[in-house]
């Protein structure tokens, strides 16, 4: 039985010529689990909340939308309330209460049950996804984690047939974002519900998906299984971000079944290669000293606990440092603290004379102050006494370095996350930094918009630019830094480089890693096994 069927869905948003959203049809079985894939601004956040009629975009729409056989319009309003849930992709802007008990029964009051029957509910969904032990928490102290697998809990309180989200993991680290999969698939599995999530992060969703919808330009171009999907799109932009197994299968042109997991991976290179190790010399030149960390310590309430004990790290002269670890252990708050604007109570932050440091935080619409993209970045450049015509001239220059031009003119609220995520990049690389903070840079973008900030990080670098990334991106940090750190228990751990820490990693460590331990040793990037493979293949 159908659960969705959308039929010539168009949209157009107000004064907008283009359509973010051109003919789409497609029809979704009960119980299927459907990924939504494409590149940034392709349609994907449009399409879903134009199903979730609350949330509904203003526009011009034609087509149709039916769930459970009925015209959207003709649902009731408990109906579309219940029975399609949302989870948005940054919790915080779903999370209305302060307490997670509160949280969890908040829809179900809203929808008029009885407090017997919330009781009984509540109780039963904290159980369910483990989450009893902070049932009367308060949200504000929540993990990212937590905070995702709460707003699920909540959505899931009421039942719903057909389950929305929003690239839910782009903002966990790698281990909580493969247990809220692991939860989404038992939730499925258990459970019956349809869900339909849209992602970036393909590496653990491909494998369990019924189907994958693949969309371009507002347009529906793929919609088939996982497997054929790869094989029919592998020349696209949207490959990029398909499972490394898929791709290093695409990129050898290889014949039979399309590998999608690791253990598929494996099989599929010990059947064609022999074991080698990987022969890369890391480049190990030494760099002056641009910002140091010396036994950093602080916290943010007088009895509160520690959340830097002894935190310690130099980075040197346009050096990618990254560092990676777990949601809410104050990775953050190590950034905050390089950027001056906390003040440790023990330790010293040290940048070369005269350096200027710029921050890009996590939340990017928090740098936004202005109606326009070109208003924000003239506005920038006015505090730094840069008059207007060149002014203009530098937003020409950095607005088609990183592909913005078309986004001059829109306020800054109405771009996607990962445009949002370019424009604040402009902003802040305006101010012409030596060094060069990142709090999740790569967050809703897409693989090829990965690529393209790569490129422009590398040239800040030649350019003796100092940057520090704050990424669960372990994919990215593998690629472009030139040394990695694990942040542990108020501590950065000793730093060392990408081949060494990626390789004795199990977790945080990439799918190239895992796919090619004991055949490619130190081969932690596609790029590595595609080198090995084509010196020695069957």
């Amino acid at each position: 039985m159908e659960i969705l069927t959308l039929k010539n869905l168009s949209f157009t948003y107000p004064l907008e010529e283009k359509k973010a959203l051109d003919n789409v049809s497609l029809s979704v079985e009960e119980g299927e689990f459907i990924c939504l894939c494409g590149a940034s601004a392709c349609g994907k956040t449009t399409l879903m909340r134009l199903i979730k009629r609350e949330l509904a975009p203003h526009g011009t729409l034609s087509g149709d939308i039916f769930f459970c056989g009925k015209a959207q319009s003709e649902l009731s309003a408990h109906e579309s309330a219940s029975e399609i849930g949302y989870v948005l992709q940054s919790p915080e802007a779903q999370i209305v209460t302060d307490k997670v008990w509160h949280e969890l029964s908040f829809g179900l009051e809203n929808l008029g049950f009885s407090s017997d029957f919330i009781r009984l509910r509540i109780g039963e969904m904290a159980n369910y996804f483990g989450i009893a032990h902070m049932f009367g928490s308060s949200t504000a102290k929540l993990s990212g984690g937590q905070k995702q697998l709460l707003c699920l809990a909540s959505i899931m309180a009421m039942s719903p047939k057909l389950l929305l989200l929003d690239e839910p993991t782009s903002q966990l680290d790698p281990i909580a974002a493969a247990d809220f999969i692991a939860t989404l698939k038992k939730i499925n599995q258990e459970l019956g519900t349809t869900v339909i999530i849209a992602e970036h992060r393909l590496e653990d969703i491909f494998p369990i998906a019924d189907k994958v919808a693949v969309m371009e330009n507002g347009a529906l171009i793929a919609f088939d299984t996982p497997k054929n999907v790869c094989r029919k799109l592998k020349d696209r932009r949207t490959a990029l971000g398909f499972p490394v197994s898929a791709r290093i299968w695409q990129a050898l042109s290889a014949d039979g079944e399309v590998p999608l997991t690791v253990r598929e991976g494996r099989a599929f290179l010990k059947e064609n290669f022999s074991p080698r190790p990987n022969d890369i010399q890391e480049k190990r030149s030494q760099k002056d000293i641009a910002l140091s960390l010396s036994d950093i310590y602080f916290r943010y309430e007088k009895n509160s606990p520690d959340v830097l004990r002894g935190a310690s790290v130099s980075v040197g002269k346009g050096e990618i440092f990254c560092l990676l670890g777990a949601n809410g252990a104050g990775k953050t708050t190590v950034l905050r603290a390089a950027a001056g604007l906390i003040n440790p109570y023990r330790g010293k932050v040290k940048t070369a004379k005269g350096a200027k440091t710029a921050l890009l935080c996590q939340n990017v619409q928090d740098l936004f102050l202005k109606n326009t993209v070109r208003e924000d970045l003239l506005d920038i450049l006015a505090v730094h006494g840069i008059r207007k015509r060149e002014a203009e001239d530098k937003i020409i220059e950095i607005s088609n370095s990183l592909g913005i031009s078309h986004l001059l003119e829109k306020h800054p609220y109405d771009v996607s996350g990962g445009e949002a995520q370019k424009c604040a990049l402009a902003k802040v690389l305006l101010t012409e930094p030596d060094i060069l903070l990142l709090d999740e840079p790569t967050k809703a973008i897409d693989p090829a918009a990965k690529k393209e900030l790569a490129a422009i990080l590398h040239s800040l670098c030649q350019k003796g630019v100092t940057i520090f990334i704050v990424t669960h991106d372990v994919e990215f940090a593998a690629e472009n830094a030139n040394r990695c750190a694990l942040f542990f228990y108020g501590e950065i751990l000793p730093a060392s480089d990408v081949r060494t820490f990626f390789s004795a990693n199990n977790f945080y460590t990439t799918a190239a890693s895992r796919i090619s331990r004991g055949i490619f040793e130190r081969a932690v990037t596609e790029n590595d096994i595609l080198r090995l493979c084509g010196k020695e293949g069957k």
